[in-house]
């Protein structure tokens, strides 16, 4: 599942090629005609994220609220535009691009009230700049579930995903399996801080990036990592292999529905149960 960068850069990439703009619209499948049809030949005004929900404003106004899931993909070309096949369930045509959206979890034309509400069950986003991370760490200083967890579930952190969770607690020598109580508001406040900076890099670069200067390939003189992810990583993906700050072994186990990767000596503290 893409993780809130990749939703903020699908806003950014949508106003950019659609933006003010009357776009056509329709629904090769035939799951989202009726939504087509209405928002058909209007104009785009406007575009935003929440985590990794995307939403697309049309004037009356109306919202295609989009997540993708697990399977959803999200695709730009150029002009001259080719037939689309029936696994599309939405096509936006402009000028000179078009978008194609193939097996989202969800693709509904919403109101304003209706986006107000999902708004509202969603915890801050670290690229919201307006989010305050003070609503996330009045659940997290009370919560007896651990930090890795915590920073999983959308209802308290939005947008944040497997990657960017394992390389925050890495990168700040935090224990996975700390409780959320357990751990202190400065804590908290410099995980945010370098969520919001290595997120908006992802946002820049389409790419997840998150080794300091200081441990990149070239910095260190090791090959470069091979992923179909891509990017330069601490320990997700790296279950077995050698810690890049200790030569500790990566260790990997189940935590929240997802593979945990963390570093035992770069995260002390404690241990997972069974141990």
């Amino acid at each position: 599942m893409p993780e809130g960068h990749t939703i903020h850069r699908l806003a950014a990439d949508h106003f950019e090629r659609f933006g003010g703009r009357p776009v056509r619209a329709s629904s090769p499948q035939g799951k989202f005609s009726d939504g087509a049809a209405l928002i058909d030949n209007h104009p785009m005004t406007s575009t935003e994220a929440h985590g990794k929900h995307l939403f697309l404003g049309f004037d009356g106004p109306t919202w295609v609220h989009i997540h993708l899931g697990l399977f959803g993909k999200l695709g730009f070309g150029t002009t001259p535009v080719p037939p689309p096949t029936d696994t599309v369930r939405l096509r936006l045509t402009g000028e000179d691009a078009y978008a194609d959206l193939r097996g989202p979890t969800t693709c509904a034309l919403i109101t304003d009230a209706e986006k107000q509400a999902i708004h509202d069950r969603l915890g801050p986003d670290p690229l919201r700049t307006a989010d305050d991370p003070d609503r996330a760490w009045h659940r997290i200083s009370r919560s007896r579930t651990t930090i890795a967890a915590l920073l999983m579930d959308q209802k308290i952190v939005a947008g944040v995903g497997n990657v960017y969770r394992a390389e925050v607690l890495f990168r700040h020598g935090i224990d996975p399996y700390r409780l959320g109580k357990d751990l202190t508001h400065a804590e908290w406040d410099a995980i945010w801080t370098d969520l919001a900076a290595l997120m908006r890099e992802g946002v820049r670069n389409n790419r997840i990036d998150t080794v300091r200067p200081e441990h990149t390939p070239e910095a260190m003189g090791r090959e470069p990592r091979k992923d179909d992810h891509g990017g330069e990583v601490y320990v997700y993906r790296r279950a077995t292999m050698p810690c890049l700050l200790c030569d500790t072994e990566i260790r990997t186990t189940p935590l929240a529905s997802r593979n945990l990767f963390w570093c035992p000596t770069c995260q002390p503290n404690s241990s997972p149960p069974g141990a």
